[in-house]
This record gives C-alpha cells, structure tokens and sequence, in this order.
C-alpha cells in the first residue's frame, strides 16, 4: 500500500536521505531544480465584479488579463465566510492527523492493494497505480462527490471531525455560488448571447468532487512533484490553499511560476473543458505541486464538471468562418478517462484536448 501511505512514509524518512525510487520523477531533475519566482496573478474582487457601475468594468478587464496570461486568477470578497474557510481547513486538517487504521474506514481500495477503478475512486488514499512503472506523487488524498447531492457515498465521508460532513456540505455550497458568478462573468467577457451559457452547462447533473489533500514534508523534494504536471479535466477547479505553505506553480512560456498566497482568497483555475467550449479563446493551464524538506501543505479543492453522459464542443458563436473550431464534439465521460489516462503517465500536457 505504499502508493496511499505516504504520510506514514514521510514519517519514516525523518533525516534520511533519499525517497523510494517509486516517487522519483525521471527526466525532470533540472526543470524542478530551477528558480522560480511569484506569479502576478492579479486578485478578482468578486463584489466589484458583480456591480452595476465603472469599477465592474474595470474588474472585468482584470479579469480577462488574467485568465488570458495565466489561465487563472485569485478571487476575494467571494462570499464565503473566513469561519467556514478556516473550519473546512481545520476539519480537513484533523483528519489527516489521525491513525492510519482510522482514515483507511474511509479507503478507495478494496483488499490490500486493489483499487476500485476509475469509477469508484472515491475515498482515502491516491491516485490508481495503472503500472508498475507509474511514478508516485508525493500526497494522500481524501477524494469524495459532493453533487449530485443524493450520489453522495456518504459512507466515506469522515466522521472524525464531527463537524467534517456538515462544514464540507457548506464550504461546497458558497463554492457553488462563487462558481456560477465567476462563469456569468466569463460569459460576458467573450461577449455571448446568454449570460448564463456556462452555468447552463452544469445545470442538468453535473459532477462535483472535493480533493482534500495532504503533501508530507519530503527530505529530496527536488526528486518528486507533490501533484504531476497536468491540465484540469474540469471546467473549472476551485481551491482553498494552504495560508502559510507554497508548492502551487503554474507553467507559462516555459518557465515555472510560484502561485501567490494570498490568505482567505479563492483560487480558480480553468479547466480543459472550458478550452473547448470556448474553442481555445481561454486556455487551461498546466501546473504542479513542489513539497519542500519543513512543513506539510494541506489543500482544498472543489471540481466542476459537466454531466459525463453529455457531450460538449466549441460555442456556435464561437467557432466560425474567422476562427474555425480547434476541438470536435466529445463525451465527457470519454475524454475525462482519456484525461486521467495521460495524466496517470505523468505526461505533462494533456493530449487529449481532441484538436481536429
């Protein structure tokens, strides 16, 4: 069970050094070894945004530099309270600190080492090994469906913290609200006919997943990625990242950049099928999580995914003579298991955009 222990591995690494080599990145020594620097993600005021005045106008123009240079943006005065953010933290926090044999009752194995496969990977542990040769990322992950409401496996949902089912309920409810107001917001900036396009999109059951997860100090963090370089197979992602801990990067022009904390904000990175249905006018971005040698890092992470059953494709109104469509129509269900694919092979961009 070496791939969903690693917080129990990481303990066990205390002043050693090196990792097992099943963690050890091949061919990415240097890239990771290279200087990075913060990011200028600039910080979406949601409230502004959302007025009916000049400062909406100049939020708007923020808010189409930043998805255009970086594929992501911060968000505050979003409406979710600082005590439902920090008791979510909290909750999650308190989980991973317990014994092991507690958080394996909420375990996505069956048996000692056999997944469930992809469509049961709900629960306590990693990422599905498809292969001996599979590189490990350095993190546990608690990973449950939060919408549909009644598809939850409620089972798995922790019961240690008592307060961890009912403040995830909330955090996944503000979340939500935060979400549609952001893909109103996009609507307009690409000028479309129905304001709510995107939001109609997860209308009819669309799939939401939380993936809380934990990155144990590492003794040769420069040899692993705490998360491998990929693209969201979302259409978008929402994150509550650690207030005190970095690791977050984001890939632009080649270079490595450091995403900014900013406690209490909102992360919100755009995911690939938004880059379809948008016929590539905003692009998601890859990106990654480094660990470091001092202090764990714990994340939050809420993604939003249109119904698997229904298929997506580029916007009428945006694929034309002028700019003809990039993407073919494509079941979700489909791409998304060809998405975990090539993520899985540690391929840092996702091929599976399905460019005609």
């Amino acid at each position: 069970m070496e791939n969903c222990c690693v917080q129990e591995l990481a303990a066990g690494t205390v002043g050693a050094p090196d990792v097992p080599s099943r963690y050890i990145v091949r061919g990415h020594q240097d890239q990771q070894l290279a200087t990075t620097v913060v990011a200028p993600v600039p910080v979406i005021n949601l409230g502004l945004l959302s007025k009916q005045d000049g400062g909406a106008a100049d939020e708007a123009a923020k808010l189409r530099s930043a998805i255009d240079s970086w594929g992501l943006f911060l968000i505050s005065n979003h409406g979710v309270d600082v005590a439902v953010m920090d008791s979510m933290m909290a909750a999650t926090r308190e989980f991973f600190r317990q014994p092991l044999e507690e958080k394996q009752r909420q375990s996505n194995l069956i048996g000692d080492d056999q997944y469930e496969g992809y469509g049961n990977y709900e629960g306590y542990g990693n990422d599905q090994v498809s292969s001996p040769d599979q590189t490990l990322d350095w993190t546990d992950r608690l990973y449950l469906k939060v919408e549909p409401e009644d598809e939850r496996r409620i089972a798995l949902w922790p019961t240690h913290p008592e307060s961890f089912r009912d403040v995830l309920h909330e955090f996944t409810k503000k979340c939500g609200a935060v979400k549609d107001d952001l893909l109103r917001a996009m609507a307009k900036l690409l000028e479309l006919d129905d304001d709510d396009y995107f939001v109609d999109q997860l209308v009819v059951k669309p799939l939401t997943n939380v993936r809380c997860g934990y990155y144990p100090v590492c003794p040769r963090p420069e040899l692993v990625f705490g998360l491998t370089p990929h693209s969201d197979g979302t259409i978008v992602t929402i994150l509550m990242v650690d207030d005190s801990v970095g690791g977050l990067q984001v890939l632009r022009d080649g270079v490595w950049w450091d995403v900014p904390i900013v406690p209490h904000t909102l992360l919100m990175i755009l995911g690939d099928q938004m880059e379809i249905m948008t016929n590539g006018i905003f692009k998601s971005p890859v990106h990654r999580v480094m660990t470091n040698t001092k202090k764990e890092r714990l994340s939050v992470v809420l993604d939003y995914s249109v119904d698997s059953e229904r298929e997506i494709e580029p916007s009428a109104q945006l694929a034309n003579e002028k700019r003809p469509a990039l993407y073919r129509k494509v079941q979700v269900k489909d791409y998304i298991v060809e998405h975990y694919n090539h993520f899985s092979q540690g391929k840092e961009v996702v091929m599976g955009k399905l460019k005609i």
